[in-house]
C-alpha cells in the first residue's frame, strides 16, 4: 500500500502520465481516484506545475500531458508503452550492466561507478512484474524480486538484456 504523501502522489501522477495518454486534469483526477488517491482540482493543478508537467501534442494529434524524463536530458515524455520503457532498459543494460548475480529473491547488478542510480531508475520505470523494487548505490543495485526464489530468473533476464536478447 502506498502512502498518501505529496511525494507518493507526485510519483503516481508521473506514472499515470508516462504510461497512458492523459488529456485533462479531470481525467487525471479520475485515474488517481481509481488508484486510491483523492485530490482536489487545485492541488492537482499545483502538483502538475511542481513536477514540470506540460501539455504536448500526442501521436494522434490530441493534447496530452507529458512530464520531464529522468536523467540529464529532461526531455518531456508522455504515453510511454511497456515496449518503449523495456527498449530503454535493454539499451541501458547493454551500456551499463557489468554483472547480474542472484541470491534467493535478490539480484545484485553491478555498473560502472556512478551509473547505478540511473540504471535503477530505468528498472523501476520499466514496470517488470517480477521486480518489487530496487535500491541503488554508486555502482551496485540490489533488485528485490516478487517471488521468494525469483533471483536467478531475474538475473538471467538482465543478462539477456545486456547481451541484446530482450
Amino acid at each position: 500500500m502506498a502512502p498518501t504523501t505529496k511525494t507518493a502522489r507526485h510519483a503516481k501522477i508521473r506514472e499515470l502520465i508516462t504510461r497512458s495518454q492523459v488529456r485533462s486534469q479531470a481525467e487525471l483526477a479520475e485515474r488517481l481516484a481509481d488508484a486510491g488517491v483523492t485530490v482536489t482540482q487545485g492541488t492537482l493543478s499545483r502538483d502538475l506545475v511542481e513536477i514540470g508537467a506540460a501539455r504536448v501534442r500526442g501521436a494522434q494529434g490530441a493534447l496530452i500531458y507529458a512530464v520531464p524524463s529522468d536523467g540529464h536530458d529532461r526531455e518531456l515524455q508522455a504515453d510511454q508503452t511497456d515496449a518503449t520503457t523495456t527498449a530503454r532498459l535493454i539499451a541501458l543494460c547493454k551500456d551499463l550492466l557489468v554483472s547480474a548475480e542472484p541470491s534467493a529473491n535478490l539480484v545484485l547488478l553491478r555498473t560502472p561507478p556512478g551509473a547505478a542510480q540511473f540504471l535503477a531508475s530505468a528498472v523501476d520505470h520499466a514496470g517488470i512484474s517480477e521486480v518489487l523494487g530496487c535500491i541503488a548505490g554508486d555502482d551496485t543495485i540490489m533488485v528485490v524480486t516478487t517471488a521468494p526464489d525469483g533471483g536467478a530468473a531475474v538475473a538471467q533476464r538482465f543478462t539477456d538484456f545486456a547481451e541484446g536478447r530482450g
